[in-house]
């Protein structure tokens, strides 16, 4: 236990410590210590944002990648002979029978 005698020097020592002079002393290291706290706030709202950001991207692409293997998909199937014999026969074009025929140049060996 503390005797009277010491608290008072303890109280006198805080208060010499803590006055006016000190205060007004320290007040730009209060100030750094404000704009520190305030960077480092906005700091983690940034970071939040970005992983918000980052997440949607990472969703869209993967919807876009889906959608480009599904567009894929049906332009390989609508490109085979069959389907296209099938969507060309609307125009009345049909498919070769025989073979084609090859054109040779008259003049040239």
């Amino acid at each position: 236990m503390e005797t009277p005698e010491q608290q008072t020097e303890v109280k006198k020592e805080r208060r010499r410590l803590f006055n006016y002079k000190w205060i007004v002393k320290n007040v730009p290291f209060f100030l750094f210590l404000s704009v520190l706290a305030v960077v480092y706030i906005y700091n983690g709202h940034y970071a939040t944002k970005t992983i918000r950001s980052v997440n949607k991207l990472t969703k869209e692409v993967k919807d876009l990648e889906s959608e480009y293997k599904t567009l894929k998909s049906d332009v390989l199937f609508q490109s085979k002979q069959s389907e296209m014999a099938k969507a060309v026969q609307s125009l009345g074009l049909k498919e070769l029978t025989a073979p084609p025929m090859v054109l040779k140049d008259s003049i040239a060996p």
